[in-house]
């Protein structure tokens, strides 16, 4: 499985497009300008979303190299081979702990303020929107193809860039960590089951392919 899982990680960084890097770059700048102290937050979201973005763009990319038809003729078992493509993800959340921490260390320099409650919401939701996203599009990739899990993403982000909007231009981002922080818990559990359950479901689709 080791090595199934090195292969998911790396067709994730091979996906990565250089442009949209240049595009992100400039997005966080203006959100450390704008959002002040809560820039690091905001641009942790952006982070949490290009990372479950990516995570598409990897089944795509599977899809169109059509690996499926040589994974099914491997010696693992249908769990090796799902299982292998969650824990994947699970490695690309890895990379974005570390860039949300380091981007809230820079706000924290330009706004001079630090707050530790900030790095903790940052934190969770760059865990937390990957986890949510691939739970709910892996499952349709496995048993639908990738034209139904882009068709998910976009309708998991439509709500979520919504709901930032909504605390950034109505009641105001410090009523983000407010409104989030009792949640928390509840969500990351909700996010861990779903996470689970979309494992289980995902092998089944597997199975029933092969």
């Amino acid at each position: 499985m080791r090595g199934l899982i090195y292969k998911e990680v790396s067709v994730f960084y091979k996906c990565i497009d250089k442009k949209m890097i240049f595009v992100s770059g400039w997005f966080v700048l203006l959100l450390l300008y704008r959002a002040g102290a809560y820039g690091g937050m905001m641009a942790s979201v952006l982070l949490a979303i290009m990372i479950g973005a990516q995570n598409i763009m990897s089944f795509i990319s599977d899809d169109k190299a059509r690996w499926g038809r040589y994974q099914m003729a491997m010696p693992v078992s249908s769990f090796s081979v799902v299982a292998s493509k969650y824990l994947a993800v699970i490695c690309t959340i890895g990379f974005g702990i570390v860039g949300s921490i380091a981007l809230n260390l820079v706000c924290g320099v330009f706004s001079q303020s630090f707050d530790l409650s900030v790095l903790g919401l940052s934190i969770f939701l760059v865990v937390w929107i990957p986890l949510i996203w691939t739970g709910i599009c892996l499952p349709c990739t496995y048993w639908f193809g990738v034209q139904s899990a882009q068709m998910m993403g976009l309708l998991f982000i439509i709500p979520l860039f919504y709901a930032v909007k909504y605390f950034e231009d109505g009641i105001g981002l410090p009523m983000l960590t407010d409104f989030l922080a009792p949640y928390c818990l509840i969500a990351g559990i909700a996010a861990a089951l779903l996470f689970g359950f979309s494992l289980a479901v995902s092998v089944a689709g597997y199975a029933r392919r092969k």
